[in-house]
């Protein structure tokens, strides 16, 4: 049974449960009141149908492709592996090869029995597979075609179990939900710290996120400092992979063109973001800010993509034009860090002007009031009053820009090429972080190789870096931060 359906069965259960369990406290007579409306009753049978059951499917969901996997890798064995490939490439054959008999049962091209007693000299395999639109890059093999037979029988088999112990502890847990449905059932107090424990999870869902993408990233970069020496990682100053081997994969020219365009960004942005904020908080009238303070934000809700495309059609010519062979001729290509760097920063003037705002606007309306009464003009209340007492906030919110900037990709990628050099110029091609650790999980690389996952441990680098600059700014605005009654 599809999970799609699977949900839908178990939220026409619960349903059904809320409006039954509704009925059956409404149908008591008698002098005695019930303790809870009506309303709690139904949805404590709702709760006890939904929320048990898709705990339980979440969980199967994520144990049963370990389970799986284990299992197949087990049968294949290391001598079922190709020389020069891996387990894992192996093992996307065995998925490409069950999803290929899935689908050729599914359009008629081979019927459950044939793909049930398939064996090795059932020659036309791959031309059914292929016929029915799944695209293989090489022969089935028969450890690969008997591996693909176990992977759909124990997916299927699965989720066979899967519907029938879903579907069995919902119609269990709205049983049990009638059941307690009584006049002297608290059902209220029961519902409410049913979901109080559901916010609660869904308060620890980032934090076990980010938990997650640690242990991630470093189990990973273990492995990768374990095939390639991290005194090389960090201590070259050349990064050029070759998966054929000989690769010298130095971080530094990386995370200088990571710093490079973000230091130009910030440069246009927070001119640009602070003075859009102090005007539209202290000179604009209310009409005026009305609809200039959206048409601002709105810059924050374009893709960045379309700021890549934006740099590599318009900004990168118009700067080549200025800047080129036919200009000063400091300029090769359009692609260069002074064009991403440019983009960028139009990008991140929304994130500086909108916090910077909102920052000045808490200030006090009576310290504008005491620095007037003082005699001092508008732009002396702003420059020696309200811009120091904002002051942590907005650099608080300056460096959320720059942690904005760093972990940007698809602007680097369009707007400053993909070399990665050391150089001072701004008008030379560079690459980030971000953009080589596409490049390198880009296509079918082998995960074994050094190559392959050196991009964990640029994530790695580059989640420490935002995650310090993230930290230094929560730590600049609580330690500055003014209090005001």
């Amino acid at each position: 049974m599809p999970v799609s359906w699977l949900i839908l069965i178990v939220l026409a259960i619960a349903l059904v449960g809320y409006m039954a369990g509704r009925m059956r406290i409404a149908g008591f007579h008698g002098a005695e009141r019930p303790h809870s409306l009506p309303n709690y009753y139904g949805w404590n049978v709702a709760m006890k149908a939904m929320v048990p059951a898709f705990l339980l499917l979440v969980v199967w969901l994520i144990v049963q492709p370990f389970v799986v996997n284990s299992t197949v890798s087990a049968q294949l064995g290391e001598g079922a592996v190709p020389e020069g490939a891996s387990m894992g490439l192996v093992m996307s054959d065995v998925r490409r090869v069950a999803e290929g008999l899935d689908a050729a049962v599914a359009q008629g091209l081979m019927s459950p029995e044939q793909v049930t007693d398939l064996r090795t000299e059932f020659s036309n395999v791959r031309e059914r597979i292929a016929a029915a639109g799944v695209a293989l890059g090489s022969n089935v093999t028969a450890p690969v075609l008997a591996a693909a037979q176990t992977w759909r029988k124990m997916n299927n088999t699965g989720t066979l179990m899967m519907s029938a112990v879903v579907l069995g502890l919902a119609l269990a847990g709205a049983g049990w939900g009638l059941a307690q449905t009584k006049r002297a059932f608290r059902a209220r107090n029961t519902v409410e710290s049913g979901v109080r424990i559901l916010l609660l999870s869904a308060a620890s869902i980032a934090i076990l996120t980010t938990i997650g993408i640690m242990l991630s990233l470093i189990g990973n970069t273990i492995h990768f400092f374990r095939i390639y020496p991290a005194a090389d990682f960090f201590g070259s100053f050349t990064w050029s992979p070759s998966f054929g081997g000989g690769s010298q994969l130095g971080i530094w020219p990386l995370l200088w063109g990571t710093f490079y365009i973000s230091i130009i960004a910030l440069v246009v942005a927070v001119p640009i973001g602070l003075f859009a904020a102090v005007y539209l908080s202290e000179y604009a009238g209310p009409k005026f800010r009305a609809w200039a303070k959206p048409m601002l934000e709105v810059l924050a809700g374009i893709p960045t993509i379309v700021y890549g495309l934006f740099a590599l059609l318009t900004v990168g010519p118009l700067l080549l034009s200025v800047f080129g062979r036919d200009g000063l001729g400091w300029m090769q290509a359009g692609t260069a860090v002074m064009t991403a760097g440019l983009v960028m920063g139009i990008m991140l003037i929304p994130f500086v002007s909108s916090l910077s705002d909102d920052i000045i606007n808490a200030v006090p309306q009576s310290l504008r009031d005491g620095s007037y009464g003082l005699g001092a003009t508008k732009s002396e209340t702003i420059k020696q009053v309200i811009l120091p007492a904002a002051l942590p906030g907005i650099v608080g919110a300056i460096l959320l820009a720059a942690s904005r900037a760093i972990g940007e990709t698809m602007i680097v990628v369009l707007g400053a090429g993909a070399a990665a050099r050391l150089s001072l110029n701004p008008f030379d091609a560079m690459t980030t972080v971000t953009a080589k650790i596409v490049s390198q999980l880009t296509g079918d690389a082998d995960f074994a190789s050094p190559e392959a996952l050196v991009a964990f441990a640029l994530g790695m680098t580059l989640f420490v870096m935002t995650l310090g600059l993230n930290v230094f700014a929560l730590y600049i605005v609580r330690k500055y931060r003014e209090q005001y009654e």
